[in-house]
């Protein structure tokens, strides 16, 4: 079993937002099962696979990559009012953080055996989690930059460059609202200032 504690602005509904995603993708995508919930926690059951950060770093960038579009195709297909019953049409259920380091795979990193993390899900535009998965190998991984071709490709479609660093700026941004609320002046808004600074600067 896996106890997932949630701290911070928002931590209630974060905390029920990942209980309502996980319940209703049980069966339809690798997810945990929940067991138990209260109000500030969620307890699920375990899963299998090697987290994607750790093939990455051992080398297996491309398959993992390739992977992690395939699987953010078969998330983008999901009906996004599992998730948000109020969902607009056009919209697609976004895992809200997508990318290798919420993803578990088999050892050959081949195969998605567990996605995790459903906390900020909801229903909006398939370049939010596009631009992230992307903006976790840049940040985090920037010598596999070149198997983000393989990621696109697993998925299907390769949004402009505008449109994926204006999704990244704007998830960082909300990052940083998140935790000038949380501990004004604290270690992680100079983080996240930072990281936004970082990716505003980038070119494709």
């Amino acid at each position: 079993m896996v106890r997932k504690v949630y701290q911070g602005p928002g931590a209630a509904a974060r905390c029920r937002r990942e209980d309502t995603a996980l319940t209703a993708l049980a069966g339809r995508l690798p997810v945990a099962t929940v067991l138990a919930r209260d109000e500030l926690s969620l307890t699920v059951a375990s899963l299998p696979g090697v987290p994607g950060q750790d093939l990455i770093g051992g080398g297996r960038a491309g398959p993992v990559l390739a992977a992690c579009g395939r699987m953010l195709r078969l998330i983008h297909a999901a009906d996004p009012a599992l998730v948000e019953p109020a969902a607009r049409p056009g919209r697609v259920l976004v895992h809200g953080d997508y990318g290798p380091n919420n993803t578990l795979f088999s050892p050959d990193g081949a195969a998605v055996t567990g996605i995790v993390d459903w906390e900020w899900a909801h229903a909006g535009t398939a370049v939010e989690d596009l631009a992230w998965c992307e903006w976790i190998v840049r940040m985090h991984h920037p010598d596999q930059v070149a198997a983000l071709d393989g990621f696109f490709d697993g998925y299907g479609d390769r949004p402009a460059w505008a449109d994926r660093q204006r999704a990244m700026t704007d998830r960082c941004r909300d990052m940083l609202a998140l935790c000038q609320r949380w501990e004004p002046g604290g270690p992680a808004v100079a983080r996240w200032r930072d990281r936004l600074r970082i990716t505003a600067s980038w070119t494709e």
